[in-house]
């Protein structure tokens, strides 16, 4: 079994007939690696898992399928969202308090009905209960939900992550602060006992208001971490920041430098590492904020969506649709400046939104603000969304997501129209499917939207 490429002259598929199959035929499909989108395509299901995809009639249906008609529809990949932070949001409330396996599943509820079929959480997670629950969920103990993925967290003492979510994760004492490499590559070793794949550091000091992680630390982190197979994610904002962690080895970066253009001396240093990058450029939408798109109202009790507009803000513009800072123009310049530049140089960008921290950057739906505004800044549609699928997959060693291809699961979102002619397509969910099982996005929704 294997993916039939649009372009090429190939044999029939012929499946099992004893195989009990859906046959989804008839949708544009896009494949999630940049390659054509196969037009009135067959794909074929078999016990949560892709069986065959390819052009119609290239691929032979035995009898007894279940046929689904997607006419007029566009299949891509489930997306894969790399970087969030779970469990402490609660829309009228945020902290620790909220942080329990119910709420988790709820975010990941979320995420799988704006069709993103597995989540990291980055560095805010409980270590113990984010592994029970990752043992539960893989045990089916869960409702279907985007897929539980996590990582510690590592600062300096009273350093690490935003005031707000240091607050919170202080609570649960989850961040590993560390203040010598001895106890650095100690604590690593500690993980990779525990089986941990990725950790994240906080280098910054956050404008002279956190203690920094010197050096030394971050590269006993990252050096001790590739002894033993792990990823190194890296939170950093400054240009001679990310040069830092990119000449230690980080493999992952998060965010983008909004502050300062750029040099030659950091492109060439891209182009030699070429690391993985989560933009997490985390703007909002003028459109959702201002417009009251019900895209993202649709998972929100209608008192919830007041409350957010009340009291959050998004940018570049305030929920009340004030002018925006100052400063705006500027970071805007540096954005568009910066962006291409990272991906010219080898930057392999993957989709991560940071939500989590912040009530109007909703989980799931932050996913597609963050595609549209890489189409803005110059990304095709389809290379947005290999970046959020195919490539977001390999990033975080997910073998069997990220594609329409044999043998992958069925992870998949089926739209109404085609994002390949607008990215903000992406929002036009007809259905997802996730292990090849369409979710129950009416009843989710209807749950969500009662009165608090």
């Amino acid at each position: 079994m294997h993916v039939i490429k649009p372009a090429l002259l190939m044999p029939l598929i012929v499946l099992n007939p004893a195989w009990s199959q859906v046959v989804y035929e008839g949708a544009r499909l896009i494949v999630g690696d940049s390659s054509p989108a196969i037009e009135s395509g067959v794909l074929i299901v078999r016990d949560g898992h892709i069986a065959a995809i390819g052009n119609r009639g290239a691929v032979k249906i035995p009898a007894g399928s279940t046929h689904v008609d997607l006419a007029g529809k566009t299949v891509m990949p489930a997306m894969i969202d790399v970087h969030v932070h779970i469990g402490y949001e609660g829309y009228t409330s945020w902290g620790a308090e909220n942080y329990t396996p119910a709420n988790v599943l709820d975010h990941l509820q979320r995420e799988a009905f704006y069709g993103v079929a597995a989540t990291q959480s980055v560095g805010s997670s409980p270590l113990d209960q984010a592994i029970q629950f990752q043992r539960d969920q893989r045990a089916g103990k869960f409702p279907a939900a985007s897929r539980f993925f996590f990582m510690p967290g590592y600062a300096p003492p009273n350093g690490g992550p935003d005031e707000v979510l240091r607050a919170a994760t202080s609570a649960l004492h989850v961040i590993n602060e560390v203040t010598t490499a001895q106890e650095a590559r100690a604590s690593i070793q500690k993980m990779a006992g525990k089986g941990i794949k990725s950790v994240k550091i906080w280098v910054d000091d956050r404008r002279g208001t956190y203690p920094k992680m010197t050096p030394e630390v971050y590269t006993a982190i990252i050096d001790e971490a590739h002894k033993h197979r792990m990823m190194v994610h890296a939170h950093a904002t400054t240009l001679a920041d990310q040069k830092a962690v990119v000449r230690a080895g980080a493999d992952v970066l998060v965010h983008l430098v909004q502050g300062e253009k750029l040099d030659d001396e950091y492109l060439a240093l891209l182009k030699e590492k070429k690391p993985w990058w989560a933009t997490v450029i985390e703007l909002g939408d003028p459109t959702a904020v201002c417009e009251h798109d019900p895209f993202f109202e649709q998972s929100l009790p209608d008192a919830v969506i007041a409350e957010i507009r009340a009291t959050t803000q998004a940018k570049p513009l305030t929920a009340n649709c004030a002018p925006p800072a100052a400063n705006a123009a500027r970071r805007e310049e540096i954005i568009a400046y910066n962006f291409p530049r990272m991906i010219a140089a080898g930057a392999r960008i993957v989709l991560g939104t940071d939500a989590g921290i912040n009530a109007g950057h909703t989980f799931g739906a932050a996913d597609h603000v963050e595609l549209a505004r890489w189409v803005q800044l110059g990304l095709t549609p389809a290379q947005a969304i290999t970046a959020a699928t195919q490539r977001a997959a390999v990033s975080i060693g997910l073998t069997d997501m990220g594609m329409l291809a044999a043998g992958k699961r069925a992870d998949f979102i089926v739209l109404d129209a085609n994002p390949l002619e607008d990215i903000r397509n992406t929002r036009r969910i007809s259905g997802v499917y996730l292990n090849g099982v369409k979710l129950d996005r009416e009843s989710l929704a209807a749950r969500w939207k009662k009165p608090e």
